[in-house]
């Protein structure tokens, strides 16, 4: 079996019958545009190459019970629109701009997202790029000095997050066990969690950015959170 796509000329057309007649073989076809069609059925007759259309009995039933004509426009489902571009640039920016790793990223965000490690920093900016919002994110620790760009930002594009120091406790020590690593360790402890909170804390109300309990949500609820301040300030 051969599978031709973005057939679109007839001379592709009459390409494709003359190879099924050597074969010899069938060929089942979903051509939208009736030019070709016709091209097809034309050809095929006069080689003697069995035809079948899969396309048209279905466009045809749709057409009956729609009562709507279609639009007779092939690729129309892969069509690449402003909105699908936009999303693209966003992921990129996601990606680009991920845990800090350039600080230019944040005066081109539309929003910026700080938090302790395991806040689900960069889960929400990769869920708010799927709606084509660039979103860059900066992790808060006590012994690194966060750039000072964060402080130049509106206050719309900034957007903290906290969680309770028990349940923050639990995901790190989860953490460590998924890469082998005792769960003993400083990073998992309750003492040096309380510690980075406290100091997140700061610097969220020395930005005066809002804050969201990410605790016991899902990215979806706190994406959702996000999406109603972004567009109450705006």
């Amino acid at each position: 079996m051969r599978l031709s796509a973005y057939v679109n000329t007839p001379e592709h057309i009459i390409e494709i019958v003359n190879e099924a007649k050597d074969v010899p073989g069938i060929i089942a076809y979903t051509i939208v545009l009736p030019e070709l069609r016709e091209t097809l059925v034309k050809e095929a007759e006069q080689k003697g190459v069995p035809i079948v259309d899969i396309l048209g009995p279905m466009m045809d039933a749709l057409t009956r019970i729609s009562g709507r004509a279609p639009k007779m426009k092939a690729g129309l489902l892969h069509k690449l629109d402003q909105n699908y571009f936009k999303k693209v640039e966003a992921i990129e920016f996601a990606v680009k701009y991920d845990d800090g790793k350039d600080p230019r990223g944040i005066m081109r965000a539309d929003v910026v997202i700080i938090g302790v490690s395991r806040t689900s920093k960069t889960p929400l900016c990769m869920y708010l790029a799927h709606k084509s919002i660039k979103a860059a994110n900066v992790p808060l620790v006590p012994e690194v000095l966060p750039p000072e760009e964060i402080f130049n930002l509106p206050k719309k594009k900034i957007i903290g997050l906290t969680i309770k120091p028990e349940l923050l406790n639990e995901i790190r020590q989860e953490r460590l066990k998924t890469l082998g690593l005792k769960s003993g360790a400083d990073y998992a402890s309750l003492e040096r969690i309380l510690i980075e909170l406290d100091y997140a804390d700061g610097i969220m109300r020395k930005a005066g950015c809002p804050i969201i309990d990410v605790s016991n949500k899902a990215v979806e609820e706190t994406a959702s959170k996000v999406l109603e301040i972004i567009r109450h300030q705006t």
